[in-house]
């Protein structure tokens, strides 16, 4: 999961990065900065995943999980709009903000898992899809990109859904009103948070597929004759 192959970014629609550095809407281009305020809410972020795993599995003290899962959430919004805010894009930021979404995912479908809050297919669709962005990192090492793949907001849609179904889902194992009412909510936004998981790992495939064409049109002389040959 954490080396799949688009990093968290700037909902940039997913247009690969122009060479001569910065974003295509003409931000600037991450820096090598380290001790950035952004940075350490991912750092923060990556250090709650085995604190989280434990309380979930161990103790099962469900709070504090869902408190982690909270601020997980919360501190993945926060970083992506302080890094923009203070000028705090990074090169390191563009790995750990997804990393840590990425393993928070899975950390919270295996103990969901284990715990039986969901089926084992539902863990492996979500599982399945970062495999499938894995497999993507063969053409892209091929066709030259590397992992610089800017993320799809859709994306990033996904994420946040995920991250608001796990919370309710964890709700789900007990009794009372507070379980039969996330039910349904942590349902909605797993289903939905999963379609879109899916649909926007395609569209990182629709992107490279573009990009082998254009280059393969390039590299055969242009754009092709019309159909009645040269005037």
């Amino acid at each position: 999961m954490a080396s799949a192959p688009a990093p968290s970014g700037d909902g940039s629609g997913g247009a690969p990065a122009p060479p001569g550095g910065g974003s295509p809407d003409g931000e600037p281009a991450p820096s090598d900065r380290i001790l950035t305020i952004p940075n350490l809410l991912s750092t923060l972020r990556l250090v709650g995943v085995p604190v989280f795993l434990w309380v979930a599995l161990g103790p099962r003290a469900d709070w504090v999980a869902l408190g982690i899962l909270m601020f997980a959430g919360v501190s993945d919004y926060l970083d992506g709009r302080l890094a923009r805010a203070l000028n705090q894009t990074s090169r390191l930021g563009a790995l750990l903000d997804p990393l840590a979404d990425r393993l928070y995912i899975l950390a919270t479908i295996v103990a969901l898992t284990v715990r039986g809050n969901i089926p084992w297919w539902l863990t492996v669709v979500i599982i399945g899809r970062d495999v499938f962005l894995l497999l993507l990192l063969v053409p892209m090492r091929r066709l030259g990109l590397g992992t610089a793949l800017p993320v799809h907001y859709l994306g990033k849609a996904a994420t946040f859904n995920l991250l608001y179904a796990f919370p309710l889902l964890l709700l789900t194992d007990g009794h009372g009103w507070l379980s039969t009412a996330a039910r349904p909510l942590g349902w909605a936004f797993a289903i939905w948070g999963t379609a879109m998981y899916w649909w926007a790992g395609l569209l990182y495939a629709f992107q490279v597929a573009g990009i082998a064409r254009d280059r393969r049109r390039r590299a055969g002389g242009g754009r092709p004759a019309p159909a009645g040959g040269p005037p």
